[in-house]
């Protein structure tokens, strides 16, 4: 029983996980004019390319981004984008491009 119960439990965690790909690909629509379908330009020459940073680096940055603390030369551009970010939407977001 407590086997099944285990089991029920992490496949639950992995619905969600795809529950935040989903809506992360959703909220990246947005991203992908400057950084590319999955990721994989530098923003107008500028960025680090973000689907190689992971998915904690893609967190730091957009809440960094969101508080002032992060950033470089599209640091007000940025800070713009992630403002209306809540912290589920970044992880989204970071799951969805670290995939």
């Amino acid at each position: 029983m407590k086997k099944s119960i285990l089991v029920f439990v992490a496949l639950l965690g992995l619905g969600s996980v795809s529950v935040m790909a989903d809506e992360g690909a959703d909220l990246y629509k947005k991203c992908s004019a400057c950084h590319g379908a999955a990721g994989e330009k530098s923003a107008l020459g500028k960025s680090k390319i973000i689907k190689d940073i992971g998915a904690a680096g893609i967190i730091t940055a957009l809440k960094g981004y969101k508080d002032g603390s992060y950033g470089g030369p599209m640091k007000a551009v940025m800070k713009g984008q992630a403002a209306t970010l809540s912290d589920a939407q970044i992880t989204s977001i970071a799951a969805y491009i670290a995939k």
